[in-house]
């Protein structure tokens, strides 16, 4: 396993540019007709860069057009076949939380109404409990309770929560930060749980929309089989262009949720609800079924416990959603460096999580997401590139008319795609090259992510707190 996890960035990057390579091969070697010939410029002296001012054939982009859609085809409908046979699927050992086996336990009784049960672990978050709390305890379903798990703070975190009227659990000995945290409470708190007394994990920087848990229990009362909900994040406002980038981002992830009618990627720690059962079975069977420790709700070694939650309610057959009416406010990086911290842990964090997992039929559609995102780095820095390439090689500009609609139609769909975001993420939208520069940096944490679990570095992290000053943390003392 230890071998498998360190081929995980190896194997991606690899498939990633054999596709590119395979797909480039197949348009290149087709016959161009004659009178095409390039033009050819002289500025980078003798290297006699060439670039093609003729649009490709019929033939050329129905070959890319057909290679992507049955790619994307393919994708879909194993990842339709997947989800079918875990939700009809019977065998109690293999998916003991499938819909239909959960059915079949609790059919004809009656387990109370939904209640709600939150916890919100913190670590010297006084500068923004208050307004995580007070968002919590307006909701038009006010949750029976709200425990801060207080991790060793030393600031005024407990004291603002105690004033504001919610219980306080304290950490003992705690070295395992987020998730370790949460492990202590839920040894407290799942036991006197019912089948309906859920439990929703909130970070403390993070402020609920009115509605959120109304919306959330409704649902819950409704499908009794539907074992957790995961809320759709918008990023705050403020942080100037950098946290404008970040607020596009989140929503076209939003907007990627609903069309997909909710199907989950995440359960984000934002905030998201869960059905005791099953937080108690991924419990049960953490050291078997799935990594982990035996009796941990939350894998400690995990970099992104959110992520790695997921995969393992996925592996035991667990239906999720991530409905349009749950949607929570979230904090913006501050600054590149800061974001370049949280995006590499995220990064990392989900290929060790797929390296645990292995190539299952539940992890399949993050492989190939994965993969397609490895594709996409390749695709775009070529595409710079040559635009780079051309300009320093001909003597004038050429306007293409073919590639001006390939460009019009992508504008469009970056200004579409944010509509959500305001005028101000329109505008960073319409203005493309903008956005094209983000992209290339979370690009740039992508290859940099695959790089170090090749080689298997264990390199130090960094946790930036609201503030936004960086603290160093090292691999060990992050995961114990």
């Amino acid at each position: 396993m230890g071998r498998f996890q360190r081929a995980v960035g190896v194997l991606i990057l690899g498939t990633s540019l054999l596709g590119a390579v395979l797909l480039w091969s197949a348009v290149s070697t087709t016959d161009r007709k004659a009178g095409g010939a390039p033009q050819e410029g002289f500025v980078l002296g003798i290297w006699q860069v060439f670039y093609d001012t003729q649009a490709p054939s019929r033939r050329e982009l129905l070959m890319a057009a057909g290679l992507a859609l049955l790619f994307a085809a393919g994708v879909a409908l194993l990842e339709r076949r997947i989800t079918n046979r875990s939700r009809r699927s019977e065998d109690l050992h293999l998916l003991p939380l499938a819909p239909k086996i959960v059915m079949a336990q609790t059919r004809g009784v009656f387990h109370g109404p939904v209640t709600v049960t939150v916890l919100v672990p913190a670590h010297n978050e006084a500068a923004c409990i208050a307004d995580t709390l007070s968002s919590l305890l307006a909701q038009s379903h006010r949750p029976e309770r709200v425990i801060v798990v207080a991790d060793n703070c030393t600031d005024a975190t407990e004291e603002i929560a105690l004033r504001l009227g919610v219980e306080v659990f304290r950490t003992v000995d705690n070295r395992h930060k987020k998730a370790g945290g949460l492990n202590q409470v839920l040894r407290e708190v799942l036991p006197g749980q019912g089948e309906n007394d859920c439990v929703m994990v909130m970070d403390a920087d993070t402020v609920l929309d009115d509605g959120f848990l109304e919306a959330a229990v409704r649902r819950m009362s409704a499908d009794r089989a539907l074992m957790a909900i995961g809320g759709l994040f918008y990023g705050e406002q403020g942080k100037g262009l950098l946290g404008q980038f970040q607020r596009n981002e989140y929503a076209r992830y939003a907007r990627e949720m609903e069309r997909r009618r909710g199907r989950v990627f995440v359960l984000t720690g934002t905030a998201s609800m869960f059905r005791p059962r099953a937080l108690r079975t991924v419990a049960a069977e953490r050291g078997h079924a799935l990594p982990g420790v035996p009796g941990d709700v939350y894998d400690t070694v995990a970099l992104t416990e959110d992520n790695e939650l997921t995969l393992a309610l996925k592996s035991l057959g667990g239906l999720m959603i991530s409905p349009p009416d749950c949607t929570v406010v979230t904090e913006v990086m501050p600054t590149w460096r800061a974001l370049w911290v949280q995006r590499l842990r995220w990064q990392r964090g989900a290929l060790e999580n797929l390296g645990a997992y292995g190539l299952t039929p539940q992890t399949f559609r993050y492989w190939a997401q994965q993969l397609g995102i490895g594709y996409g780095v390749v695709a775009l820095s070529s595409y710079l590139l040559l635009i780079g390439l051309m300009v320093l090689s001909l003597d004038h500009w050429v306007w293409v008319p073919f590639w001006l609609g390939i460009g019009l139609v992508f504008l469009v769909e970056r200004v579409v795609s944010v509509w959500r975001a305001g005028p101000a993420g329109r505008l960073l939208g319409l203005t493309l090259f903008p956005e094209l520069v983000f992209a290339m940096f979370l690009n740039v944490v992508y290859v940099k992510g695959i790089i170090d679990i090749s080689l298997a570095r264990s390199a130090s992290w960094e946790h930036t707190d609201v503030a936004g000053a960086p603290s160093h943390l090292s691999i060990a003392e992050r995961v114990g």
